[in-house]
């Protein structure tokens, strides 16, 4: 008896050597969905996990054709969208993401390195998201400092003054909901606390907050392990704000588990369940 086919997940993301964030932190996470990723890598850099030196963006005309190809020959049951280092890999997930209607998109904006923090893409980038992005995006899941960036990038004017709004995370939410996005899971873990706060905004409806304790120690990859899976939770048919609650336990249980193979931050351990049953095998 065959097998019954996994949902496939079309990722675009940048290849990280250390594996830790990136295309290989999407792979495994799709995986530990239940699902099949199709990666497609949109810039090459070159970083450790402490520290990012360079980034060098993959042809476009290549992409392009990856893209087709792949368009041709599956049938992506979700999209998600990881680093975009430029104009061209913009316009052209921009693209597909407009055309593949019907299916949900997952927006991880990733504007800085999670080890130092440098900026990646072109200064421009966060406006071509806001604009040619998130009106096509079912959820974006930015950090504190991603969300400024997103929702400052066309409005300069926003007024983050406790007389207009008791909560300005909410207040910048709102911005990236009114350009058309469907759902923004705002990430806690550039915030101070012993506890990190996620918060979903949607509209119309309550705001969601899910609280975790801080681990201690400094990790590499752990946006695009709880984007990624809940990308493959999408694809496979589970509502929204279960996806995203499966996906924030799934995410914290990688960063429990997490070990350190190199000199600086820990990597999530996406794939522990597998080790566990080829340790472990049933009888």
């Amino acid at each position: 008896m065959m097998a019954m086919t996994r949902p496939t997940v079309l990722c675009f993301s940048g290849f990280d050597p250390t594996g830790g964030a990136g295309i290989q932190a999407d792979i495994e996470a799709v995986a530990a969905a239940g699902c099949h990723a199709l990666p497609v890598i949109t810039a090459l850099t070159d970083q450790d996990s402490g520290r990012f030196y360079s980034l060098q963006p993959v042809d476009s005309e290549l992409m392009a054709a990856q893209i087709e190809h792949l368009l041709n020959d599956f049938q992506p049951a979700a999209i998600k969208v990881g680093l975009l280092a430029g104009q061209a890999a913009l316009k052209l997930v921009s693209e597909v993401v407009q055309v593949t209607t019907g299916i949900p998109v997952v927006v991880d904006p990733v504007l800085a390195a999670g080890g130092d923090g440098t900026p990646l893409g072109e200064g421009s980038i966060a406006q071509g998201i806001l604009r040619q992005l998130l009106p096509f995006t079912t959820l974006a899941t930015p950090n504190i400092s991603e969300l400024m960036v997103l929702a400052t990038a066309d409005h300069q004017d926003v007024d983050l003054s406790v007389d207009q709004a008791n909560d300005p995370q909410e207040t910048l939410a709102a911005r990236l909901l009114a350009d058309g996005c469907h759902a923004v899971l705002v990430t806690g873990t550039h915030a101070p606390g012993d506890a990190v706060v996620n918060r979903l905004y949607r509209t119309g409806e309550d705001v969601v907050g899910r609280s975790w304790p801080r681990l201690p120690g400094s990790y590499h990859g752990s946006g695009c392990t709880l984007a990624s899976h809940i990308a493959g939770l999408l694809a496979k048919g589970v509502p929204l704000p279960r996806a995203v609650d499966i996906g924030q336990r799934y995410a914290w249980q990688t960063l429990e588990r997490a070990d350190k193979p190199g000199r600086d931050q820990f990597l999530p351990r996406r794939l522990w369940r597998e080790e566990f049953t080829i340790a472990d095998p049933e009888e």
